[in-house]
């Protein structure tokens, strides 16, 4: 029964030492799973046909063209990324560009979240994102409070993503 006893205790002992010198990196994201509705992958591949343009489906209902691949390896949704962007709406509206921007990417939009890990540092993508990878049915309004892009819009973005982190 001593045996016993002792044996429960180190084990207890030696689960609290490791758990002690657990490398905590503070990041709570979780990998983005979101799937576009059937519906609205049908409305982006049709506004993309319509204007000719050719780009690679994911999985998941979004749609990419890689520029350049970049190296090394990849963002993870805890990295903090370092872009030169821009987004506009079908009607070629932009209504977001940014240069030498930081984001942890896990707090970005669900497009980014998925699509840039597609390329490494240095690399260059496009995003054609349905509205479920944007911001669905939320209209985005600017600080004076006029919508910059309206609830269910496709959204587009050229992204230069010069470092990860």
């Amino acid at each position: 029964m001593r045996k016993i006893v002792l044996l429960c205790l180190s084990l207890f002992l030696s689960s609290l030492w490791f758990a002690c010198f657990k490398k905590d990196t503070g990041c709570s994201y979780k990998p983005d799973n979101t799937v576009a509705p059937l519906s609205e992958q049908q409305a982006l591949k049709k506004y993309l046909d319509s204007i000719g343009v050719i780009a690679s489906s994911s999985t998941n209902g979004f749609y990419y063209q890689i520029v350049t691949e970049g190296a090394g390896a990849p963002p993870g949704v805890c990295s903090r990324v370092m872009v030169t962007y821009t987004g506009q709406l079908t009607n070629g509206s932009v209504f977001d560009q940014q240069t030498d921007a930081l984001f942890t990417l896990g707090g970005l939009i669900s497009g980014w979240k998925q699509g840039l890990p597609l390329i490494s540092k240095g690399g260059e993508i496009k995003l054609y994102l349905p509205p479920s990878f944007g911001y669905a049915g939320v209209p985005q309004t600017d600080k004076n409070g006029k919508v910059v892009i309206p609830a269910y819009s496709i959204l587009i973005f050229d992204i230069n993503l010069i470092d990860v982190q």
